[in-house]
Order: structure tokens, then C-alpha cells, then sequence
């Protein structure tokens, strides 16, 4: 198991201890298991606000702005966002807009990355490749600059937020689409009861591919 020191980073160890939200045997286990019932886990779920009916009625947001203000619990979510990547040999980390901007160049730092911002349509300055994708109602087009991925590019997708896997499978298929190889995606949250990861590794298995997906903080 890695100690906290080997695993976590100098900031984000120290900033937690200060809290006392983490102990070097609990920093080891979240970063093996990311759904343990641990202090660190807690302190993360404590700084995500939920706020009823919005942006429309029946809907609760997982508002992060909280965890964002806090200089212990954004060290720690960016940790346990780019720990399982380390070693991966990621090039390049992609995040949709907008909060993927947020936590994708944080954990691109970490991984001594790159980043590429994909971008709603009409956005990006230069030549482009567009995707469109379904919603609920109707349909989204995002758009990446086709110079910003190279073929064999190895690439990490970042989000806060995976529901429905509707964004996260248009930010894959315009990596493939440029020539890059998506190792995985790493998200801050995931609403499991509304099927994004089901929905994710069964578009991955028809196109032959593995989706290795990981999440800190399950709903």
C-alpha cells in the first residue's frame, strides 16, 4: 500500500493532516479503493452542496463550488482524481466544458500533462472538429481544435460530473475521431442510478475498446 507521502501530494497531505481529515493509512486506502467509508471520502461528500429543483424543477444539483473554496478538499479531489492515471503515460488530459476546465488542468498538472479544452460550438478560435450528441431533449454539439491531439496521443478525459455519459462519450469519440487513444476518464462524481458508466462501457465494447472509468465520490 502507498503511504500517504508516496501517494498523495506534499500539499495535500499536509493541508489534510492540518484538518485532521486524513491519516496516512486512510490516505493509502482511498487511493486502492474509491468508495471506502473513510474520514478523507466524508470531508469530500460534506463540501458538495445540494441545491433542489435547479437549473429545473425535480432536479437536486451536486453544487461544487464549496469543495472548490477549500484548499484541503480541492487538493484532495484532484489527488484522488489523477492517482489512478499515474503511470499511465498520459499525454494529454481533455475536459469539457465548462467545470472540466476546473478539474482537467489541475489534474493535468499533477500528471505532468497537457490540456484540451472541448468546447460547446463556436467557442474555439481556430479550426475545428464537431460532435453532436443527444440530450434529453434534443441534441448539444461540442467542438475540439483538430491541430490539439496528435495520432497515439495517450489521453485522460476529466469531469466533476458523470450522469447520463452523454458529454463524456462525445469528448471520447472526438479523441478517437483526431487519432488519439483514450486511456480512461476520471470524474469527481458519479450519479450511478441515472447508467452513464453502463452506458459508457457498452458504447466502448462495439467499438472494441476497453472504458476504464473511475469515480471518487458515488451517488
Amino acid at each position: 500500500m502507498l503511504g500517504a507521502a508516496e501517494g498523495l501530494s506534499a500539499m495535500a497531505a499536509a493541508s489534510l493532516r492540518q484538518t485532521g481529515c486524513v491519516t496516512a493509512e486512510s490516505a493509502s486506502c482511498a487511493l486502492e479503493e474509491y468508495h471506502c467509508d473513510l474520514p478523507m471520502r466524508d470531508q469530500l461528500a460534506s463540501l458538495i452542496r445540494d441545491v433542489p429543483d435547479f437549473p429545473k424543477p425535480g432536479i437536486l444539483f451536486k453544487d461544487v463550488t464549496p469543495l472548490l473554496a477549500d484548499p484541503a478538499g480541492l487538493a484532495l479531489a484532484v489527488e484522488m482524481m489523477a492517482n489512478p492515471f499515474r503511470g499511465a503515460g498520459i499525454d494529454i488530459v481533455v475536459g469539457p466544458e465548462s467545470r472540466g476546465f476546473i478539474f482537467g488542468t489541475a489534474i493535468a498538472t499533477s500528471l505532468s500533462a497537457g490540456f484540451v479544452p472541448v468546447r460547446k460550438k463556436g467557442k474555439l478560435p481556430f479550426r475545428t472538429r464537431s460532435i453532436e450528441y443527444a440530450l434529453e431533449y434534443g441534441t448539444d454539439c461540442l467542438q475540439v481544435h483538430e491541430d490539439a491531439i496528435k495520432p497515439g496521443t495517450r489521453v485522460l478525459i476529466a469531469d466533476d460530473l458523470l450522469a447520463t455519459g452523454g458529454t463524456m462519450r462525445a469528448c471520447m469519440e472526438l479523441v478517437a475521431h483526431l487519432g488519439g487513444e483514450v486511456v480512461g476518464a476520471s470524474v469527481l462524481i458519479e450519479l450511478a442510478f441515472l447508467g452513464g458508466r453502463d452506458f459508457l462501457t457498452l458504447r466502448a465494447k462495439e467499438d472494441g475498446k476497453s472504458c476504464d472509468v473511475r469515480t471518487v465520490l458515488t451517488y
